[in-house]
């Protein structure tokens, strides 16, 4: 576009980016934190409880960034193979781009899948056996979320993958590995890093509303429609900070935790933002909620160790 000075990945318009920056940009950096937070927000309440063990906190991350991976390089290659990416608006795809053979994105896709396998068969073995065919019905929602035969991600189910494994199960799953128990400040962490990932999600699925739309991908943003879907935003934020009080009033985490409540600024400005309908604001938007994810569960494990 003429009135964009940069493209949306942070290149000068007209700029192509070279092969290992396609491959950088596909993981797609700003949504990383919506699996480190949920380890960081575990971890702090297994160190509360006097109870952790670095090594499991270390594999755990190793999962969850493997995973996140993984089903970003898969979202890719099968909206690509789909057409969804033929007039998306937002930052560069290794597969749609032409720079990246589509076969190779997919083989990624399953590599980084088969890292988060292989880490998390070797923490449940460690662990807890039970936790197997959690971690592999995760694996199986990873892939099936844009690809095979019924991706339930193009039918406006995507926010309740990402509500459960990179909300409740990566965050309660944390604790566990690490204490052995999933004390009660475990599942509300677990929701308040859900609610923030599927925000993010949210902004990203505003941003390709129309695009969506017209390639047939219904994802809860396009069947709620702009409207809704901004209103869904700000209420997953708002449900966020009601939690974190409540966690701290009634006792399950010490008072200390209400320092998470700092984010509120930055959600209030990431809700202003996802009214408009550029892109390139609601790109920004989206970045700034994978931030405040981050911030949340940093100022939540300070407010754990404070307290």
């Amino acid at each position: 576009m003429a009135s964009d000075p940069a493209a949306p990945d942070g290149t000068a318009a007209g700029a192509g980016p070279g092969r290992l920056r396609v491959w950088w940009l596909a993981t797609r950096p700003a949504t990383l934190a919506a699996s480190v937070s949920p380890v960081l927000a575990g971890t702090a309440v297994a160190v509360h409880d006097g109870r952790v063990r670095s090594w499991a906190a270390l594999t755990a991350l190793l999962v969850a960034l493997a995973m996140q991976v993984g089903v970003n390089y898969a979202n890719d290659y099968s909206d690509h193979v789909r057409g969804a990416d033929r007039r998306r608006r937002g930052p560069l795809r290794a597969a749609s781009s032409g720079l990246v053979p589509p076969g190779q994105v997919k083989a990624a896709a399953l590599a980084a899948l088969g890292v988060a396998a292989a880490a998390g068969l070797a923490l449940a073995l460690a662990t807890d056996w039970r936790l197997l065919p959690v971690g592999a019905l995760a694996v199986v929602a990873a892939w099936t979320y844009t690809g095979g035969p019924w991706p339930y991600g193009y039918r406006g189910l995507g926010e309740v993958f990402v509500f459960a494994f990179f909300g409740l199960f990566a965050t309660a799953g944390t604790v566990y590995v690490e204490a052995l128990r999933v004390p009660p400040a475990a599942w509300a962490a677990g929701a308040c890093t859900g609610f923030m990932a599927c925000a993010v999600l949210g902004l990203n699925n505003l941003r390709d509303l129309d695009t969506d739309a017209e390639a047939g991908k219904r994802t809860l943003a396009v069947r709620l429609g702009r409207a809704r879907a901004r209103a869904l935003v700000a209420g997953l934020y708002g449900a966020t900070l009601l939690i974190t009080a409540a966690v701290t009033a009634v006792g399950w985490a010490p008072a200390p935790a209400a320092l998470a409540l700092l984010v509120a600024p930055l959600a209030l400005a990431v809700v202003r933002a996802s009214r408009s309908t550029r892109p390139d604001v609601l790109v920004a938007a989206l970045r700034r909620g994978a931030q405040l994810e981050l911030w949340w569960s940093l100022l939540w494990a300070l407010g754990l160790v404070l307290g």
